[in-house]
């Protein structure tokens, strides 16, 4: 099952429900996935028979350890089996789904995955492997009769030929990867799809495709937002030919945000936002507009008296625009560095912007002969 970002549970944000052990497939939703002509079905969601080549293998995809949604936060899978349970399921609250992270044991914190807008930000890859069960917990989860009873039934004799390559691992240093993707990504199925049901590594050791942390980053980076901006405007209802209409940011909160992805107790990567500057797109031209931006990193609020030094002046009238106002942008800069330098990468930072109508009138003078 999948679980969207961010979800917040107990004050900590789940990003996945548990990689599986047997590449964490229990192979999908009922649908077939037939492979290099071979005519493996993998009924995902199911257990499934998989014919590979012709040797009748065991291909049925069972889920396995990593973060499920319960209770308390920070819930693991028993560790007594390595399947876990899956199903738990989520909607992010702001504007953009940037995750959806599937089969995964991810887990991501910290202020900023929460209360904010994000900016859809794509990972550089949409599927991975991620360290799963030790060799004891693979097998003791693949050779489950109550989990397999329908194979053994089918055929037992394949289904113990199928056992061999788990028990062959028993006592040998390493650990069981198994295959996740980040399911928002248009990449990422047929990604997922592509990759090995479980591949064993030995420890000290990273897979091709195997997660690392500059891919934590990149998760931490695209689960990150930060708050939308409230835009005060004086004057705020109506404002004038060349009267200065003063811009800056209300209520606007924590002016740093962190995410942090990790996979607990393996690796983790932080990520941190910082407020730094607004943008003013007073939505037309220069022959129209004059932006003063001095603004600092929330703008200027308007003092009586104070010199004018961030927003915009209209110099036309918005009687001939669409609605008859002009449509002032205001964007919030946040850039975004990676924390302790971990990965040497530079994001581009998180931009917010909100948009406001401005009716500007022109003052009417009347001359009189006295």
């Amino acid at each position: 099952m999948n679980l969207v970002v961010p979800v917040l549970m107990a004050g900590m944000l789940v990003i996945g429900t548990g990689a599986h052990a047997g590449a964490g497939r229990t192979a999908g939703a009922g649908a077939h996935a037939e492979r290099g002509g071979h005519g493996a079905h993998a009924e995902r969601g199911g257990r499934a028979w998989a014919e590979r080549g012709g040797h009748g293998a065991w291909a049925g995809r069972t889920p396995a350890g990593g973060a499920v949604l319960g209770a308390q936060a920070g819930a693991r899978v028993d560790p007594r089996d390595p399947g876990g349970k899956s199903g738990a399921t989520g909607e992010q609250r702001g504007r953009t789904t940037s995750l959806t992270l599937t089969h995964s044991k991810i887990v991501v914190t910290g202020n900023g995955v929460k209360g904010g807008r994000s900016d859809g930000y794509r990972l550089t890859s949409p599927c991975w492997y991620e360290p799963g069960p030790t060799p004891e917990e693979m097998l003791k989860a693949q050779q489950n009769s109550a989990d397999h009873f329908a194979r053994i039934k089918a055929d037992e004799e394949s289904f113990l030929r199928y056992l061999e390559q788990f028990k062959d691992k028993i006592g040998k240093p390493g650990r069981w990867w198994t295959p996740a993707y980040n399911a928002a990504d248009p990449r990422g199925t047929a990604c997922w799809t592509d990759m090995e049901l479980f591949v064993f590594v030995p420890p000290n050791t990273t897979p091709p495709q195997g997660i690392t942390l500059r891919e934590l980053a990149d998760i931490a980076r695209a689960a990150l937002t930060v708050p939308e901006p409230r835009v005060r405007l004086n004057p705020d209802a109506k404002s004038y030919v060349n009267l200065p209409t003063w811009v800056w940011l209300d209520g606007l909160g924590e002016t740093t945000r962190t995410a942090t992805a990790s996979i607990p107790g393996v690796m983790s990567a932080t990520v941190v936002a910082t407020l730094k500057s607004i943008k003013i797109d007073p939505g037309v031209g220069t022959d129209r507009a004059e932006v003063s931006d001095d603004c600092g990193p929330s703008g200027r609020p308007y003092v009586k008296g104070g010199a004018f030094r961030c927003g915009v002046r209209y110099l036309r009238a918005s009687l001939d625009q669409p609605r008859e106002v002009y449509q002032l942008t205001v964007t919030t800069v946040w850039p975004v560095e990676v924390a302790d330098n971990v990965v040497p990468v530079q994001y581009a930072p998180v931009e917010v912007g909100v948009t406001r109508d401005v009716p500007v009138g022109e003052v009417q003078s009347k001359v009189t002969n006295s």
